[in-house]
């Protein structure tokens, strides 16, 4: 495999990722093969990493929006809505903490995951797959295509919903807790579109109406240490492309999400999670709520686990059309975007923001 040492000239990049993928071993297989060099396919431009370094001062400028829900379906609603409101308008992204989710299950889930990846190389190959729409798959950096750099980063996916796996196909090292995780966070997943639905003005109901979370993926990643993580990412800049995204991390840290031209550490909380606007919904709120760029950070020294659980449509294709929810269209706020599927929208804005 291709290395930074290596004569550039003479790189052939289609042969090293087949050759990686056909190994099956992941990023964390490389590492453990003792690679002291960052190979030619995960080494980023340059204006991705030269601002690489972790953004203390950045953070002392601003409040990351941190949001209790204890007592969202009390007394404490209102304020929470407005709070949700605010931070899906003016960032794209919140904190959540006391979401209802145990802390046992936060923490088994990311030692489950990290049991999970941690095992030997070969005992996970019969899982490499691409197919994680429709099975468990272990996978590293899916879709991957020139000149998309590839991303410092191992993971194992599994849809929950349309078509949800039989509880044997998951690992035995993390069944039990993959198998509650998924069933919290889709019980999650419905209060928080409930609380976005109440923020836009409209029925609490009206979201979940409209199916968009009943398509849900999740991804469990484990970030090896790397020998150069100057040249790398452990997931490059981007938007997620569905509804909203639940993020749970352990505490070594490395997310970093993009405010006012500039990267900006979401420092680990203890016991909370961190939700995502995806460009899905920005199309459906008629840019009410704007999707989130953000990335992921690799060290040399410990590995990171996280937890993403997507409320996503554009994994599976449709024909289904999407536009702006009519009741947030107005002569004074005309459509952004014309009736198209859900993959054309996201393709539209993927271009705009690059």
């Amino acid at each position: 495999m291709a290395t930074t040492g290596k004569n550039t000239s003479e790189y052939d990049w289609e042969s090293e990722v087949k050759a990686f993928h056909d190994s099956k071993v992941g990023v964390k297989g490389l590492v453990d093969g003792g690679l002291t060099k960052v190979p030619l396919m995960f080494i980023h431009p340059p204006y991705n990493t030269t601002d690489h370094a972790k953004s203390d001062s950045a953070v002392s400028e601003f409040r990351l929006p941190l949001i209790d829900l204890e007592g969202v379906h009390d007394n404490r609603r209102a304020k929470i809505i407005d709070q949700v409101r605010e931070a899906c308008e003016n960032w794209g992204f919140f904190i959540a903490v006391n979401h209802g989710i145990p802390a046992s299950v936060l923490e088994g889930m990311i030692d489950g995951i990290r049991r999970f990846h941690e095992q030997d190389a070969e005992t996970k190959k019969e899982l490499y797959s691409f197919d994680f729409t429709e099975k468990v798959s272990f996978l590293c950096n899916m879709n991957l295509s020139k000149p998309t750099p590839a991303s410092w980063r191992d993971s194992l996916m599994w849809p929950v919903n349309p078509n949800p796996p039989d509880p044997t196909q998951f690992p035995t090292v993390c069944r039990d807790i993959v198998v509650e995780y998924s069933k919290q966070v889709e019980r999650l997943g419905y209060s928080l579109f409930e609380l976005l639905s109440e923020a836009l003005g409209l029925n609490a109901n009206h979201l979940k109406d409209m199916k968009i979370a009943e398509k849900i993926f999740h991804g469990g990643h484990y970030y090896p240490p790397c020998p150069e993580p100057e040249l790398t990412l452990g997931s490059e800049r981007h938007y997620d492309t569905g509804y909203l995204t639940v993020i749970l991390q352990d505490q070594i840290g490395g997310l970093q999400v993009f405010h006012q031209n500039q990267w900006i550490d979401v420092v680990p909380h203890p016991g909370s999670l961190v939700i995502i606007v995806g460009l899905s919904l920005q199309v459906v709120t008629n840019d009410r709520f704007k999707g989130l760029e953000h990335r992921v950070l690799v060290n040399g020294e410990s590995s990171r686990v996280s937890m993403a659980s997507g409320f996503s449509p554009t994994f599976w294709p449709s024909s289904k059309l999407y536009s702006p929810i009519k009741e947030l269209v107005s002569d004074e706020t005309p459509p952004k975007y014309e009736e198209a599927t859900m993959a054309a929208h996201v393709a539209y804005l993927r271009g705009q923001k690059v």
